[in-house]
């Protein structure tokens, strides 16, 4: 099989020809659609290891879709042999951009048949963690939000999933241009963050929607921006790094605020579910993948074309997914599209 690799933390890409795994107990062997690219792989790209030490060479790639084509010893596998799935990579294994990936059969949920693999290929990563942040902000009786990161594929799914809700967000962007996307799209409280009024209004804002939910997606003086903002009592919720910076806090203003920190992420999250519970997610998931939770693409490229196609979506992360398609013949590659 072919597979994208990369031999050392910020390494270029390169697509080598590869033994096609076998499954092991509790696992499934994938023939796959097409994988995003995501914020998060970035950052295994990089060098971070969600599961511990990163060892090279290895195959990039956090979620996607594809069909079950064999499974290692477990029914929960057998049970998936020839259906269509949105499936995950296992954290310590090889991911998803090649033709064919073991995973855990419990990293696997079967796709409706109005779910297409295109959709189904990004309906993991950030569905569900739109998904949580609702079920959060519900939990936590918020009466409005802060959503960073706001012009990204997330950002657009927390404005449509919360305005369904109506939940206020106040959307943080990094340039006029995305304040004035968002309010095309119907989102009222935007803000950008490299004005100088910045702080003052997301101060106002805050204080006068009571936005006690705090979203970092950001990192760096972001968080210590939020912790002046937030209301007192409020949850800054930490759940990536975009700035690659480590968060600056002011331990004195979270302790007048009584501010709390809490680390978020997704497969942690996912954990607490029972399986009943995953599933119900699952198709809640799929069945607003078409409308809230839609996933814009921007370029469906061949596994050939995966370092052009990092590069593009790193130079403009806001324009749509670059999509990584393994299998043509389920995922059409653009005419375009680097070979």
């Amino acid at each position: 099989m072919l597979a994208v690799h990369q031999d050392a933390a910020n390494g270029k890409l390169s697509v080598r020809e590869v033994p096609v795994p076998t499954p092991g107990p509790g696992q499934v062997l994938v023939r796959m659609a097409a994988s995003p690219i995501n914020p998060s792989d970035l950052g295994a790209l990089m060098g971070f290891n969600y599961s511990g030490t990163r060892s090279y060479p290895f195959v990039p790639g956090l979620e996607g879709s594809g069909t079950v084509v064999k499974a290692g010893p477990g029914l929960r596998g057998r049970l998936f042999v020839g259906r269509r799935v949105t499936c995950a990579a296992e954290l310590a294994g090889d991911g998803a951009w090649a033709e064919y990936m073991v995973t855990s059969a419990s990293q696997c949920i079967p796709l409706n048949h109005g779910v297409s693999m295109e959709q189904g290929a990004t309906l993991l990563v950030n569905p569900l963690s739109a998904l949580a942040f609702l079920e959060l902000a519900q939990r936590g009786r918020h009466r409005a939000v802060v959503s960073t990161a706001a012009a990204s594929a997330l950002g657009g799914m927390i404005a449509r999933l919360f305005r369904r809700h109506a939940i206020p967000v106040i959307h943080i962007v990094r340039r006029d241009a995305q304040v004035q996307q968002l309010r095309a799209q119907g989102a009222e409280h935007v803000l950008d963050s490299s004005t100088a009024d910045f702080e003052a209004q997301l101060q106002t804002l805050t204080k006068r929607l009571h936005a006690t939910l705090l979203l970092d997606a950001i990192g760096g003086t972001m968080t210590q921006q939020l912790a002046e903002a937030a209301p007192r009592g409020s949850t800054i919720l930490l759940y990536s790094r975009l700035s690659l910076q480590d968060c600056m806090i002011d331990a004195r203003t979270a302790l007048v605020k009584d501010l709390h920190f809490d680390g978020w992420f997704l497969s942690n999250w996912i954990e607490g579910k029972s399986l009943l519970q995953s599933l119900r997610l699952a198709q809640r998931a799929q069945s607003l993948a078409a409308i809230d939770l839609h996933t814009p693409i921007r370029k469906r490229v061949p596994l050939s074309g995966a370092q052009h196609a990092l590069d593009a979506y790193v130079a403009d992360m806001t324009a749509g997914k670059m999509l990584l398609v393994a299998d043509p013949q389920a995922v059409p590659v653009d005419a375009n599209s680097t070979q």
